[in-house]
Formats: C-alpha cells, structure tokens, sequence
C-alpha cells in the first residue's frame, strides 16, 4: 500500500507528517510525505521558527512525485491540517489527477479545526472552505464531534443525534466517517468513544478516557484508520485495530509524563495491536 501524505512537519516532536509517517511504516505502508510547513516544533508551544511552504512549492513537489510515475500506484491521498486556502486548492487538484491515474484511489481528509474545549483554532475562512469545498471531495473523513458539528450545522451530544450528524454529512460526499473523541452524557463515567459509519452499518467503540491533552494524536487516529479501512474494508477491524493502537500510544505517554507522545517507544502497539477494545455495531 501507497500512501501520499500532504501535512505539515515539525522537528521537534509528533504532529501531522511528523505524527503518521512512522506509524504507518511500522504496519507495512509506503508514506510519501509531502509538507506544507516545516516548524521547529507544533504551535501550541505559542514560539515556533521555520517557514510556512508556499502552495505553488508544495504544488511543485507534487508535481515531481507525479514525473516518476508514482500517482498511479498511491492508495490513498491523506491531508490534515490546513493553514490555507491556496494548500486546499492543492490538495483538492492532486486528488483529482490522483483518482485520474488510479479510479481505485481515495482520499481521506481530517477536516481539523478545533475542538470542544478550546473551539476553533483555524484561521476564520478554513472552516468554511473544509466544508464546502473539501469534505464533499472526500471518500473518508475523520472530525472530532465538535467539527462534526459544524460541518452539518448541528450539536451532537448523543448517540442519536450524533448518527444523524453524520448521515447528514455523508449526503454531501464522504462515505466513510469516523467520530472522535465522542462525549455523550450517558456513557459510563471515565470513558470516551469512538464512531465510525460507512455503507454497511455503524460501530461504536469506547476506552479508557486518558487525562492528558496529546498533541498529534488525531493525525495518528486518521492516518492508522485510513490505511487499515484501506487495506481491508471492514470498518469494524479497521476501528478496533487503531482504537488499540492509539490507546496505548496514550497511555505510554501519559504514564512518561513528557508532554509530545512517546511515538517511536509505542512502534509495537502499530505493528502488534492487542486489540483489546471491541467495538459493538449500533446501526
């Protein structure tokens, strides 16, 4: 499996690229990473150095990885964050002359913009363009429930209202969506959830709710669901093997006390996942 990764790049710690690449090896998948930022470190730190990439370089990139011959053989296009419009215009293109070279092709976008705590930490016109421009593009899309909300215009809270966010999100393009970090009130107390939906029906799974704010750990979530759900089409394998996966890189790095995840020192729970959450079908 091929995997053509356009996210950003930090040095120093593990987001975007910096977060899905190694994972993705550790399961057997070829990553060609392409960077749409190469930072010192996330911005959450509030000081960061290194240059923005302009869209017309990333384009460039793109371009040359197209040269060797490379677009026919890519499973999947996987982008995360986007700081701006013209690096969606791009991404949205390379998708397009993607899917031209291979129709088996897809593209699974995180649409990030915030979350519920913090709210949105985009710049203003980013979540409007996900909604109307990207997510229709995309085959699998993977939102926390506060994003989910705002592509549909909607609150989900409960289970119920948030399969109906979903469905409505699915008329518009992506046929495959995974919720996380799902927070309903009726769940047993000290645990979150995870949604996934496609054609053939809907699974929920819950874990441990893990105290610690881990940056990375969404581009981990949609780059691991992305390439199993790839790989086999069984959306209930594919959610219980990242869903364990990524528990145990939090854990690791709740248990170390080191604020970046502990990405390298949890390589087996990629490759050997224990798999010891079981997601039950809810539609």
């Amino acid at each position: 499996m091929k995997i053509l990764s356009i996210q950003s790049a930090v040095a120093y710690g593990h987001v975007g690229n910096s977060a899905a690449v190694f994972p993705l090896q550790r399961i057997g998948v070829e990553v060609l990473p392409v960077y749409t930022v190469n930072f010192s470190n996330h911005t959450g730190y509030g000081a960061w150095r290194g240059p923005l990439i302009s869209p017309d370089d990333v384009r460039e990139v793109l371009l040359g990885i197209e040269e060797r011959g490379a677009f026919p053989q890519i499973d999947a296009v996987l982008s995360g964050y986007q700081g701006g419009e013209g690096v969606a215009e791009v991404i949205l293109e390379t998708v397009e002359r993607v899917k031209a070279a291979n129709p088996e092709a897809v593209y699974s976008c995180d649409p990030v913009m915030g979350n519920a705590k913090s709210g949105c930490f985009v710049a203003p016109a980013i979540p409007v363009l996900l909604r109307d421009r990207v997510v229709p593009a995309a085959d699998i899309i993977t939102p926390n429930q506060f994003e989910l909300g705002f592509l549909t215009g909607t609150e989900p809270d409960t289970l119920e209202s948030t399969l109906k966010a979903v469905e409505l999100v699915r008329a518009t393009g992506p046929r495959t969506v995974l919720v996380t970090s799902v927070e309903r009130p009726d769940r047993e107390e000290g645990t979150i959830e995870m949604l996934a939906v496609d054609d053939n029906g809907a699974w929920l799974v819950q874990t441990p709710y893990i105290p610690m704010k881990a940056n990375g750990s969404g581009d981990v979530t949609a780059a691991l669901f992305t390439a199993h759900y790839r790989r086999t089409g069984d959306l209930a394998d594919a959610l219980a093997h990242t869903t364990s996966s990524v528990f145990d890189l939090l854990t690791n790095t709740h248990k170390s006390g080191e604020r970046e995840l502990q990405l390298v020192e949890s390589q087996d729970a990629y490759a050997n996942p224990q798999l010891q959450f079981k997601p039950r079908s809810v539609a």
